[in-house]
């Protein structure tokens, strides 16, 4: 057998030296970060389809004892966590649409220099993440407007993020020269076909990231539900989920007596959570390549 050269061996080893202790080290922290996050997940799914025996003698860890789906039965069977679930599934997606349009209209005039006084206006956009007139005053000011106890109270004065608009407007700023609107006004366009055929189309990257910031924010909300609403129709799923959690020592359960009588509050809860988290984990997957590039472009130039 021939020997290898000296410089193949240097070219072989160049990638190996360039490993240092550091990015071990790194590799294991974000190892750990990533198990905190995906243990107590896997703990959950495991509770929700183990058998009330061993979930009550704290015997299921990260793996299902006496596969048991009766929990999930459970629920399908009680009309108010299925009605719950596609109620909010309709008021996550409207919240979305609405949250975006406003958004950009908002974002793609302050990113444009010609417009006077943007950077006045960007500072009173950016004053309201700060202060805030608290929660009585805004209580009020929904029952003026007549939106307690209605869907929209969940959707409309939340609908707006100037964090959103802000990672918005830096990433055209960053990113879409002003050649392209230049060139642009020479073929006539207005502002309303540059926004649509130029400044969407190149900010997919973005768009997908704050859309999936507004959905999750909105689907893992329930505070404003409990100031808010009560009847019990217009109540998001994860408002139902924090009650079975608060109620979790109790036969309270949201889940009707029939429907809950094959299962242990404990089996149910773990149940409703892997119920909650099916949608975002269905949608998360189709969006993660724009949401990295998004969330990359958006840190790394404002």
């Amino acid at each position: 057998m021939s020997a290898i050269p000296a410089e193949k061996k240097t070219s072989l080893f160049k990638g190996v030296n360039r490993v240092r202790v550091s990015d071990f080290v790194i590799a294991f922290i974000i190892l750990l970060l990533s198990l905190t996050c995906i243990i107590p997940f896997i703990h959950i799914a495991a509770k929700s389809i183990s058998s009330n025996t061993a979930v009550l003698s704290k015997q299921v860890l990260l793996w299902p004892k006496g596969l048991n789906f009766e929990a999930y039965v459970s629920i399908f069977r009680d009309g108010q966590l299925t009605h719950s679930m596609i109620y909010t599934i309709w008021m996550t997606f409207l919240f979305t649409v609405i949250g975006m349009i406003i958004t950009i209209l908002a974002a793609y005039p302050l990113a444009r220099r010609e417009l006077k006084g943007r950077t006045v206006i960007a500072f009173i956009i950016m004053f309201t993440m700060y202060f805030s007139a608290g929660l009585i005053p805004e209580y009020l000011l929904y029952k003026d407007y007549k939106l307690l106890n209605t869907m929209w109270v969940l959707v409309l004065p939340l609908s707006f993020s100037p964090y959103n608009m802000l990672i918005m407007r830096s990433f055209i700023r960053s990113t879409i020269p002003d050649s392209l609107y230049e060139a642009a006004n020479l073929d006539g366009a207005d502002h309303f076909q540059i926004l649509v055929r130029i400044v969407i189309p190149l900010s997919k990257p973005i768009l997908a990231t704050l859309a999936l910031f507004y959905a999750v924010g909105r689907w893992n909300a329930y505070a404003d539900a409990k100031y808010y609403i009560t009847t019990k129709a217009l109540q998001p799923l994860q408002y139902l989920l924090s009650n079975m959690v608060l109620n979790s020592g109790q036969d309270a359960v949201s889940l009707s007596e029939a429907a809950a009588a094959e299962s242990t509050p404990e089996v149910l809860q773990a149940a409703v959570v892997m119920f909650a988290t099916l949608p975002i984990m269905m949608v998360y997957p189709f969006v993660q390549k724009y949401f990295v590039q998004g969330t990359m472009i958006g840190a790394v130039k404002g």
